[in-house]
């Protein structure tokens, strides 16, 4: 079977990088061919254009475009070389996708999709309304509404637990192209049943499908022979680094921390510089894992690594909503730390975890996503 797999695959992110690979790697195991429809939208991470200012929301909206530009910019071309030419190869040798992209070149993507037999809107928040486009209408495969294939979402995300008024007015047209809906959170359950009237499944991320990251973590550098935290922050460094630097000093030792490229505050701990697979390998080492990242999240409870969610503050708590929806998951929520407090955190780093009761849980959540997935190639009409 030809699969076409519509997901953020390109972005230098670890998250948006490895679960694409997961996706891609579960359903080629199951003897299928999967690929991904290289679509690479500028307003994703470049801004996109300008509109005319015409009220405080565009004038907001300009805002955002003009701070991606310039941070995309800023990446391009005074970012790490290294770690970009890194992220290139992992695509190439793992996501069977090259360097490219433009507007042309986005259109010949998604017109050749008309070969497949499954088109798949992947995980990740392809389906978050951003403040500057709002939602993409190809995410939700408007674009092969009259293709033969076999439409799905698998784990998809809306990114946040509610939607304004007038974006949940968009959606019932958005999700009709679709045969069946799953989403990664309980609350795009509720999006998703009150714009079309039915119920999607409730899916695990696809980083949570694969048991085994061996490809990855043995194809990396030695990993530092010294214990040390692992410590990947999102967004800001609030709580996070005050949680990071406490649990280091009772630990006593060392904070590795990836680059991020968006960051815009003094590091936390010492910079590392990995690609995907070398960041998977990084958490499995470490001897705790202190993250505001859904992905880091998930990683710890694969490789069992004790760790602490330090969670986002202020007007960015709203992204919060992902990781402490896999924590109530899998029976952790007291693992989140909402705000920085010296005695909690000390608390949490003497609390053991059953990781055997977790298992059985991610083994639940595993089983809904195997379901799920095995029922629509199963539903593909040859």
């Amino acid at each position: 079977m030809n699969i076409g797999i519509l997901t953020f695959h390109f972005s230098d992110n670890y998250g948006a990088a490895l679960q694409a690979y997961a996706l891609r790697r579960w359903l080629t195991e199951q003897g299928h061919h999967a690929s991904f429809i290289d679509y690479r939208p500028a307003h994703i991470e470049q801004g996109g254009r300008l509109t005319l200012p015409t009220s405080p929301a565009r004038i907001k909206a300009n805002l955002k475009v003009v701070y991606l530009a310039v941070s995309s910019f800023l990446h391009q071309h005074f970012g790490h070389r290294d770690q970009k030419d890194k992220f290139v190869r992992f695509r190439e040798q793992f996501l069977g996708v090259h360097p490219k992209a433009t507007p042309s070149e986005n259109e010949a993507s998604l017109a050749a999709a008309q070969a497949c037999d499954l088109i798949v809107a992947g995980s990740d928040q392809i389906w978050s309304p951003s403040q500057h486009f709002g939602f993409d209408p190809n995410y939700f495969l408007a674009f092969a509404q009259s293709f033969p294939a076999r439409k799905i979402s698998y784990a998809a995300s809306f990114g946040r637990d509610q939607v304004s008024a007038a974006e949940a007015a968009q959606l019932p047209p958005l999700l009709h192209h679709f045969d069946a809906i799953s989403v990664r959170e309980a609350s795009g359950v509720a999006l998703v049943e009150r714009a079309t009237g039915h119920r999607p499944a409730n899916v695990p991320d696809p980083t949570l499908l694969l048991g085994n990251y061996a490809e990855l973590t043995e194809r990396t550098p030695p990993e530092p022979q010294d214990p040390y935290l692992f410590c990947y922050g999102l967004r800001s460094p609030d709580n996070i680094r005050q949680t990071a630097e406490l649990v280091a000093r009772q630990l006593g030792c060392p904070i590795l921390s990836p680059h991020n490229p968006h960051r815009r505050w003094v590091e936390i701990g010492q910079t590392v510089y990995p690609d995907p697979a070398e960041w998977v390998a990084l958490i499995k080492n470490a001897r705790f894992v202190v993250t505001n990242s859904f992905h880091g999240t998930v990683f710890s409870l694969l490789f069992k690594k004790p760790f602490i969610v330090a969670g986002l503050t202020g007007d960015k708590a709203v992204a919060n909503a992902r990781a402490i929806h896999l924590l109530r998951a899998v029976g952790l929520e007291s693992r989140f730390a909402a705000s920085f407090s010296a005695q909690r955190t000390e608390a949490l780093m003497a609390t053991p975890i059953d990781w055997a009761a977790v298992d059985q849980r991610l083994a639940d959540l595993r089983r809904a996503g195997n379901e799920f997935l095995s029922g629509q190639l199963k539903a593909v009409t040859p």
